[in-house]
């Protein structure tokens, strides 16, 4: 006997399959079943067991900036600048516990939802192996089947692993997991099945959507193709937008870094004959560039937009760098099914003929009675719930006589039926496919051609349609079989659309002003997909459901630039359209899915993102899952919006950092090394330089508690190095420019009070200078245009002026090697403020104009 066996076994019959598996049509026996068990395992997915404490820590210190941090903070060691090292250690130490608490959190929180496939299945065993034993059903655990049970399957049921039919009835499975087809799909054995044939097979995650079938459990665990698909969650992903701005930014930092230090050390000794006592002002200065509040900033701002989005619109944030990258999506992918759409269908009012929808809900009722099925199908559930919505009534005016049930040969149900007080006479009200009710009614052919065509365009509009028909018969007593529907009188039809989800239109006008460009990506018929877009509100365009394989990358990158819908697709051409998008590096893309057929899109895509609704293996593979309160039950997709402007928040507060301390720190070194060259003294001692360095990092803190300009969240917000490396050249060479306006004032007024260069005080007057233009800088250059200052930057912008003002006259200053200034400075530096203010605007106003 072999352990598994093939899930298509093309060319075996069912048979062969049977004693392949040493099992029959009467099941197993209890002690086969329980060695098998031990054999193949539980039929459970793969654990996702969440990562402890010190592997959260030491991927946080993966992280660039701490990198870098812990390369400056040996670098201070080693020239025995203690103060320096233990300040940067604690950053690093701070940023990696605030990120892994946060991820943390997200690890129970996801651990909340998870929950199994199925929980009870209908087995059949034996209690002994002679033939007398006869076989029960039972109830056991999913995770007790094993390979060559017999299992029974009816309407409701998920299918609880991967199984082939043995015998069916009516059977209608549910696989839009999979396949993304919203319509639930007929199966049927099939003794000896063809290659790629797949009505025989049903697999795990599926459920019934009508009728019901015996079968035998081909594979379990981590055999199944539900698994299968579960295992890609574990594969190597690619970098996140996030994570490639932050190490292009990164490298471009460690090689100013690196460039820094030998410049001021070869300029001391060319020029003033310097040696290795410049090596702590290089090495300072070399700090100084460096934005060491960083890795604190981005962690306190997305685990803060984290943990708002949790608390107030129920979305869990997994892994805190997708806050970034889900704000810098401008493109989103997304599937229909589930996800747009409901899984169920809606009566077209506006298509559907009023005595149509009638006669097909008393159809669907009496025939619900009558064949004692358990269920009705979603078919009939739709146009029994809109009928006796538009008349209480539609189904007491009638007595069930009798009821011929769907089957999928004649694809067709009729109930026969009694009015009130119609002695003598019935009704037979009859639904099912378009050709098999017109081909049993009493049509002409120019009747009938005109009634293909009208179904036809109905159908290219994306409904599905219906037909229903009626007869007036005779009551009598024998029993009505197939053949009496014939001779039919044609009602109409009954046109169904997806059912939406409510949420879907609110949430694509959002996602439009937040210019945020929307692409579907569906498994379904090409006028599904496009009909539901067009009740969302969405132009669909030209449709494409072309083959993706016959494609180039570099094809397929422009046609999907272009398209907005692809229908007909499988897992690998979601998965290879989400990666043409993002070709290039200039988009971030997300994916929004929820079935198993979406998990190489989740994985591809930038951010992926599901409703807590969606599969086990989806919300694993998902960066983002939209989770909704208790409060709040159902399906709110408006989330992803709510979710986009938390993200563009920590983003814009993380770019407003960046952007005002690279651009004031560049400045800073440009004019340290200038003054250097022109100085008999190191412009700055490195005791100054990092007590500078420290107030501004701190006064900096407070922009992870911004609140940007509303203008700054309507676009996504990205950090691309090129775009930096041009704002902070432009804005360092400006800021250097003041840092030496402030050298001639400091000339000025020295000379005229002392009469000669005076060290310390040149010292303290670039240091409050320093500070207030870095303060300046603050106000000036946050996110957004509007000048609006919000309380935690306000406060830190007061108490970095009064540091740059009075730090030089407290009794701190003189260790620090400060003294201090004159008042006619003060005044001086008011004027090179006022001038460095204004170009500092005109020069910003340029750059969003440009931007």
């Amino acid at each position: 006997m072999t352990d598994t066996a093939p899930q298509t076994a093309p060319g075996r019959t069912t048979l062969q399959l049977l004693r392949s598996l040493d099992s029959g049509p009467r099941g197993l026996t209890e002690a086969e079943a329980e060695r098998r068990l031990a054999r193949h395992g539980e039929n459970v997915l793969p654990g996702t067991r969440p990562l402890s404490w010190p592997r959260l820590a030491a991927r946080s210190l993966r992280d660039p900036f701490t990198g870098v941090l812990l390369c400056l903070g040996l670098v201070s060691a080693t020239v025995a600048a203690w103060g320096t090292a233990c300040v940067i250690l604690v950053l690093v130490a701070v940023s990696c516990g605030l990120r892994s608490a946060g991820e943390r959190r997200a690890d129970s929180a996801m651990a909340g939802l998870r929950d199994l496939v199925s929980t009870t299945a209908t087995v059949l065993r034996r209690p002994g192996d002679d033939e007398s034993s006869v076989p029960a059903e039972h109830e056991v655990p999913v995770s007790q089947l094993v390979p060559g049970d017999v299992i029974r399957l009816g309407p409701g049921d998920l299918v609880p692993a991967d199984v082939r039919l043995l015998r069916a009835q009516g059977l209608a499975v549910q696989q839009a997991a999979f396949t993304g087809e919203s319509v639930p799909v007929d199966k049927r054995p099939v003794d000896l099945p063809e290659d790629g044939e797949s009505a025989h097979l049903c697999f795990q995650g599926g459920s019934v959507a009508s009728g019901s079938a015996s079968a035998v459990v081909l594979a379990t665990g981590v055999g199944t193709r539900f698994a299968a698909s579960h295992r890609t969650v574990g594969a190597p992903r690619g970098a996140s937008a996030f994570e490639r701005s932050v190490h292009g930014i990164s490298w471009t930092l460690i090689r100013f870094m690196l460039l820094t230090p030998p410049l001021v050390l070869m300029a001391g000794a060319a020029l003033r004959g310097r040696g290795l006592e410049t090596l702590p002002f290089a090495v300072a200065v070399a700090v100084g560039l460096t934005p060491e509040m960083l890795p604190v900033i981005v962690t306190t701002a997305l685990a803060r937009g984290s943990a708002l989005l949790a608390r107030t619109h129920g979305v869990i944030v997994k892994r805190l760098p997708a806050l970034h990258d889900i704000g810098a999506v401008d493109i989103l992918c997304v599937d229909k099914t589930g996800t747009l759409t409901q899984d169920r269908p809606a009566v077209d009012l506006a298509r559907t003929d009023p005595g149509a929808l009638h006669w097909a809900a008393v159809s669907a009722w009496w025939t619900l009675q009558l064949a004692d099925l358990p269920a009705p199908d979603a078919l009939d559930e739709a146009v029994i719930t809109q009928a006796l919505a538009a008349d209480p009534a539609v189904t007491d005016a009638y007595d069930g006589i009798t009821a011929l049930p769907f089957d999928p040969v004649r694809r067709l149900a009729t109930a026969v039926v009694r009015r009130h007080g119609g002695l003598g006479t019935v009704t037979l009200a009859v639904k099912g496919s378009v050709e098999n009710v017109l081909d049993r009614c009493a049509l002409d052919d120019t009747e009938r051609v005109s009634l293909l065509a009208r179904a036809a365009a109905l159908s290219g509009d994306g409904l599905r349609l219906l037909a229903v028909a009626t007869a007036e018969r005779p009551a009598r007593q024998r029993p009505y079989r197939t053949a009496d529907e014939r001779g039919l009188t044609f009602t109409g039809f009954v046109a169904f659309t997806d059912a939406l989800v409510p949420t879907a239109s609110q949430a694509l006008r959002d996602l439009a002003e937040r210019g945020v460009t929307v692409k579907v990506l569906t498994g379904d018929h090409p006028g599904t997909a496009a009909r539901a877009l067009r009740d969302l509100g969405l132009a669909p365009g030209d449709v494409q459901s072309a083959d993706v394989d016959a494609l180039t990358d570099e094809e397929l990158a422009r046609l999907a630039r272009r398209t907005t819908v692809f229908a007909r697709c499988t897992p690998a051409h979601k998965a290879r359209i989400v990666t043409a998008l993002r070709a290039g590096g200039e988009t971030t893309v997300g994916f929004l899915g929820d079935g198993v057929n979406d998990l190489p899109a989740l994985r591809a895509a930038d951010v992926g993102i599901c409703p807590r609704d969606a599969v086990p293996v989806a919300r694993d593979a998902a960066d983002i899952v939209l989770a909704q309160p208790a409060d709040r039950p159902g399906k709110d997709l408006t989330a992803i919006g709510h979710a986009i402007t938390a993200g563009r928040h920590s983003s814009g507060n993380i770019a407003t950092y960046l952007r005002v301390t690279l651009s004031s720190n560049l400045g800073n070194v440009i004019a340290m090394l200038s003054a250097g060259l022109l100085l008999p003294f190191l412009p700055m001692l490195p005791a100054q330089v990092l007590a500078q360095n420290l107030c501004f990092d701190g006064a900096q803190l407070s922009f992870a508690f911004d609140r940007p300009a509303p203008d700054a969240l309507r676009r996504p917000t990205t950090l691309r190095p090129r775009d930096f490396l041009r704002f902070i050249t432009g804005f360092g060479v400006l800021n250097a420019a003041a840092d030496l306006a402030t050298f001639g004032v400091l000339a000025l007024a020295l000379h005229s009070t002392a009469g000669a260069a005076d060290e310390a005080a040149f010292h303290s007057g670039w240091f409050t200078e320093n500070l207030l233009t870095q303060a300046l800088v603050m106000l000036l250059l946050r996110t957004g245009r509007t000048p609006r200052t919000p309380g935690p930057v306000r406060w830190a912008v007061a108490s970095l002026t009064a540091a740059g003002i009075l730090l030089p006259l407290t009794p701190v200053a003189r260790p620090l090697g400060m003294t201090p200034l004159p008042p006619v400075y003060y005044a001086l530096l008011a004027a090179v403020l006022a001038l460095y203010a204004v170009a500092l605007t005109a020069v910003k106003r340029r750059y969003l104009r440009e931007g």
